[in-house]
């Protein structure tokens, strides 16, 4: 499996000796790359958070490693030889040759995990990723890929995920084959209310119920984010924690989130007030089209009503099982334009033909769903997308939304179902056999 010529696509950043004092590499990560880079090895972590003896310290490598092996869910940050080694070099073939982002599927410490090469966006503090990372990798949803640990060394960190078998993403699920368009793997509506609703969760989790002592957000919503596990189609989200650990979320939003939690108004709005003119454009990243909402494209901060706004593209796209925006041949005039999955949803909902909310919906389903609670989900997902981040809903309003067309819809399913037992009198034979 391994390859003898070097991977091109991947960074391979210089390690430091983890001999190094730690307090002589409390500037996390290197706020100067042309010099030395910076590695948080599990020796650094022992040594800063469990005071470890200076007898302790010169433990041999192989009985640390034996230690920290037996205690896998203590040890969030691995020695970034593990994960060199666990990559073959970084030479491994990629897990995924669509994604913008390296990744490795792999083994660490007998567990298949999935890690992600990440670049630091801006300068985080030590203590303050470490505590990120114990909270993220401390939170557990049904509805979340599992964060097991991290590894740093130079600009970049690595995100050591669990893996998750059987499973693909969901849009290769509603990508249309060419050879067979009729079919998609998600032929039934409850399949695709099980998914909007396990997607909703998980992201209510993230916004509101992750523990960290702010309000989380994911910034990476989109049907490729989402993988869908066999064989009952539960969903899982990708990339948790992703935006807080490689910096993506600026100091501003941090304090703007603390203070909807309720801490000390003045002194926020002092703060506040005297960072913002420095700080609120200092960090902007670029997102996925189709999934911006119209704030991100001109300021390009995520926040929660950012991830509100992607969450409604992906559930129009579940709907309809169309693309966030397509390419499409204007006959009037010629030319080819631009259509989004919005843009056909709204004209749906808002016609006055009844039907076409059913023709707008995906095909594949072939008609056999509810047309009712589709159009009340259209809805939801178009409340979502609104121009005006204000005028979006919460994801707890929306989880609940959901939530209660997911169990409408299993009573449909209940009542279209074909009757399984017959209690009427036995059948009688009085004929001849022959």
């Amino acid at each position: 499996m391994c390859k003898s010529k070097r991977n091109t696509n991947v960074t391979q950043p210089i390690s430091i000796s983890s001999r190094r004092s730690y307090e002589n590499t409390r500037s996390f990560p290197n706020s100067n790359p042309t010099n030395s880079s910076y590695e948080i090895s599990n020796e650094d972590f022992t040594r800063s958070t469990n005071h470890t003896s200076s007898s302790e310290s010169r433990t041999s490598r192989s009985s640390l490693k034996s230690l920290r092996d037996s205690l896998p869910e203590d040890s969030y940050i691995y020695d970034f030889s593990e994960i060199r080694s666990a990559t073959n070099n970084f030479l491994s073939k990629q897990f995924s040759s669509s994604s913008s982002t390296s990744s490795w599927k792999c083994l660490i410490r007998g567990k298949d995990v999935i890690i992600f090469q990440r670049k630091f966006h801006r300068s985080i503090d030590s203590s303050k990723l470490r505590e990120r990372l114990t909270a993220i990798c401390k939170s557990h949803h049904i509805s979340l890929i599992k964060l097991l640990g991290a590894s740093v060394s130079g600009d970049y960190i690595y995100l050591v995920y669990d893996f998750v078998n059987g499973g693909g993403n969901l849009r290769d699920c509603l990508r249309r084959n060419s050879r067979n368009p009729e079919f998609s793997v998600l032929s039934t509506w409850i399949s695709r209310m099980q998914i909007a609703v396990d997607v909703a969760q998980g992201i209510e989790y993230i916004h509101h119920f992750s523990g960290l002592n702010l309000s989380l957000v994911h910034n990476h919503i989109k049907s490729s984010s989402v993988i869908v596990t066999e064989p009952l189609f539960n969903a899982k989200i990708c990339h948790f924690g992703t935006s807080e650990l490689c910096g993506e979320i600026n100091e501003i939003q941090e304090m703007e989130s603390r203070f909807e939690l309720g801490e000390e108004l003045e002194q926020q709005n002092q703060t506040l007030s005297s960072a913002r003119p420095r700080r609120w454009n200092s960090v902007k990243f670029s997102g996925t089209k189709g999934y911006m909402s119209p704030e991100y494209l001109v300021d390009g901060i995520a926040t929660q009503k950012s991830d509100v706004y992607a969450f409604g593209v992906v559930i129009l796209e579940l709907l309809s099982g169309e693309e966030p925006i397509r390419v499409i041949f204007d006959k009037q005039n010629g030319q080819y334009r631009n259509v989004s999955v919005i843009e056909t949803a709204r004209e749906a909902v808002e016609s006055e033909d009844f039907e076409r909310i059913r023709r707008w919906i995906d095909r594949r389903l072939k008609d056999s769903f509810p047309v009712e609670i589709a159009e009340k989900l259209t809805s939801v997902a178009l409340e979502c997308v609104h121009d005006d981040p204000d005028k979006r809903p919460d994801m707890r309003r929306v989880s609940g939304k959901i939530s209660k067309l997911y169990l409408e819809s299993v009573r449909w399913k209940d009542k279209m179902a074909p009757p399984t037992d017959f209690t009427g009198p036995p059948i009688e034979f009085t004929g001849t056999l022959r």
